[in-house]
């Protein structure tokens, strides 16, 4: 089991049909899966979550939904993960309505201490931080590192799970737990397991 885990969804770096990864990555028991495709348009978005959810709901993995929070509401998800700049527009809208009125939660990719104590005052039930390693999605920007994972860790009293160069099998899970995450986001080895 990876209940410290959240999956996050690449459809370009998986090496078999995108939905059969799904299925291979929900057999590993993540925490969640963030079904991230941003290339797709609202419509197509949908039609894919939905197919997503029919199998994170066989192998009760919870499905977060990227940006699109009526996809979130068409389907019955609690959760929607954002940018920071994403929050800042929804924010009147989803924040201050949404979340009070269907209980939707929301997730926030932040890269600061300054942008993680704004998405948490904004109402962020948890945050992902990064990049904290040397990781290919970001090639030629330089990690921000594990006393920055510490700071963020300091700065706000929700779950901060770490992203950017861990692995499913490698030591960064247990590090990034010892410097206050709840836990990993990992793109690249959930979509090539």
């Amino acid at each position: 089991m990876l209940n410290d885990v959240i999956a996050v969804t690449n459809r370009r770096l998986s090496q078999r049909p995108f939905l059969e990864q799904i299925k291979r990555v929900c057999q590993l028991r993540p925490e969640a899966v963030i079904l991230r495709e941003k290339d797709l348009s609202e419509t197509e978005y949908a039609k894919l979550a939905e197919e997503v959810y029919n199998i994170t709901t066989s192998y009760d993995v919870r499905l977060i939904i990227h940006t699109y929070i009526n996809v979130a509401k068409e389907l019955g998800i609690n959760t929607v993960h954002m940018s920071l700049h994403n929050m800042r527009e929804y924010r009147k809208e989803f924040i201050d309505n949404v979340n009070k009125i269907n209980n939707i939660k929301t997730g926030c990719s932040i890269h600061s201490v300054e942008e993680a104590v704004e998405a948490r005052n904004m109402g962020a039930s948890y945050i992902t931080a990064g990049h904290v390693y040397v990781t290919d999605c970001k090639k030629g920007l330089a990690p921000r590192g594990l006393d920055f994972l510490k700071n963020v860790c300091d700065s706000v009293d929700i779950p901060v799970y770490a992203i950017g160069g861990i692995n499913i099998d490698d030591g960064r899970r247990k590090e990034v737990k010892k410097y206050g995450a709840a836990g990993s986001c990992i793109m690249s080895g959930m979509m090539k397991v």
